[in-house]
């Protein structure tokens, strides 16, 4: 894994000079208020570091999709308020509609060592998203160090995540350094058994994920929505259950080939179904090849739970991406409770990724007995499937 060999921001020296960040400040926002600030917090080590060390700190994100043009709805203002708050130090906000303009340069140039500043939101400007090289020369043209710490967005190859490194030095902040070494190292060199469980609805979002993983797991545990692809490739009948018909061959294909590598992979033996997909929907509890037509699968069954909690118990490594049913729904969150349960308990490394079961562990208390919690949904998902994330390839090697 060659991004677990990239400089960060202690390899390079900070004092004095203009440090371009990258984060991830896209928050969710309620009448311009922001509703959770995890992903300002998450961002405040490599700050505080920076400004302890005497940089002059100039930081950029998006937010939401302003496709391109000015929307005072998108602007980071409340983002700079609440970093001032959490800094105890003002961080101006550069209001430029251009995002590189006037009063964006007049403060960058005013920054004293160990000022904050903010720059608008990057995609107020359509080139950001086509890493068009005339804005990634803006954006590099206010600072002289480039830091991405926004791994939500690594897998982009946009003007703020990869074209300015290729007008300054670039390394990689403590957010994306921690996703590296959890995520990375779980991959590299696991401490085994390595036990990688995946749910959610889609097989074929997941395809790629399930494929990398057989080459490195000792046991896969499938569930949620997309287990019962799997189902119907063994013959069963599946009711109105959630099924993706074009890759139930491929289903049985990567069955068949963690067979022949010796993985233990475990799809659910028994089920919850409902009548309806509503919360309230008369449910019962039926093996794997028993579904009733006109019933539906919404969460794995107590036998299905055993036989998972069993495998997590003595794990290594938990690679986690996915719930197991509908865990927004009471009555179909057993099994992703049971599991994030379970892997709390296991006293495995354990990493997850995917907005999901993110959500479902942090809704849930699990959170703080979690090893690593992923920030990136899209970014977690590429690099467990093995690809090269562009914003983490731009950032200069150690030597």
């Amino acid at each position: 894994m060659e991004a677990l060999n990239k400089k960060t921001i202690e390899d390079i020296e900070v004092q004095g000079k203009k440090v371009l960040v990258r984060c991830d400040f896209n928050v969710p926002l309620k009448d311009g208020e922001i509703t959770n600030d995890k992903r300002i917090v998450a961002a405040l080590p490599t700050i505080k570091y920076l400004i302890e060390n005497g940089a002059k700190v100039i930081l950029c994100s998006h937010l939401g999709r302003p496709k391109g043009e000015y929307k005072p709805e998108f602007s980071l203002a409340p983002v700079a308020k609440k970093l001032s708050e959490y800094l105890g130090k003002e961080v101006k906000l550069a209001e430029d509609p251009e995002v590189v303009g006037e009063n964006a340069k007049k403060i960058a140039s005013e920054l004293e060592n160990g000022d904050v500043m903010l720059l608008e939101n990057v995609r107020y400007r359509a080139e950001e998203t086509k890493n068009v090289e005339t804005f990634s020369k803006e954006l590099a043209s206010l600072a002289e160090i480039f830091v991405n710490d926004a791994f939500g967005t690594a897998h982009r190859a946009h003007c703020s995540t990869t074209g300015v490194a290729d007008y300054l030095p670039a390394v990689c902040g403590y957010l994306i350094q921690k996703e590296i070494k959890f995520m990375g190292g779980a991959l590299a060199n696991p401490k085994r058994p390595l036990v990688a469980i995946l749910g959610g609805a889609k097989v074929s979002d997941k395809i790629g994920v399930i494929s990398n993983l057989i080459d490195k797991c000792d046991t896969i545990i499938i569930g949620g929505g997309m287990a019962y692809t799997f189902m119907k490739f063994l013959g069963h009948s599946i009711g109105d259950s959630l099924l993706e018909a074009d890759w139930v061959e491929k289903a049985g294909e990567m069955m068949a080939d963690a067979k022949a590598k010796g993985v233990n992979f475990l799809i659910p033996v028994d089920n919850k179904v409902g009548k309806e997909y509503d919360e309230n929907t008369e449910a019962k509890i039926v093996n794997s090849d028993e579904i009733p037509d006109g019933w539906m699968g919404l969460d794995i069954g107590p036998k299905s739970m055993e036989l998972f909690v069993d495998a997590i118990k003595g794990a290594g490594t938990v690679i986690w991406n996915g719930p197991m049913g509908v865990s927004e729904w009471e009555n179909f969150a057993a099994g992703t409770i049971a599991v994030a349960n379970a892997v709390a308990e296991s006293g495995a490394v354990s990493i997850i990724g995917g907005g999901d079961s993110v959500a479902a562990v942090t809704k849930l208390g699990f959170a703080d007995k979690m090893s690593h919690i992923s920030t990136g949904g899209g970014a977690s998902l590429e690099f467990l499937e093995g690809k090269e994330l562009p914003g983490i390839a731009a950032l200069m090697d150690k030597d």
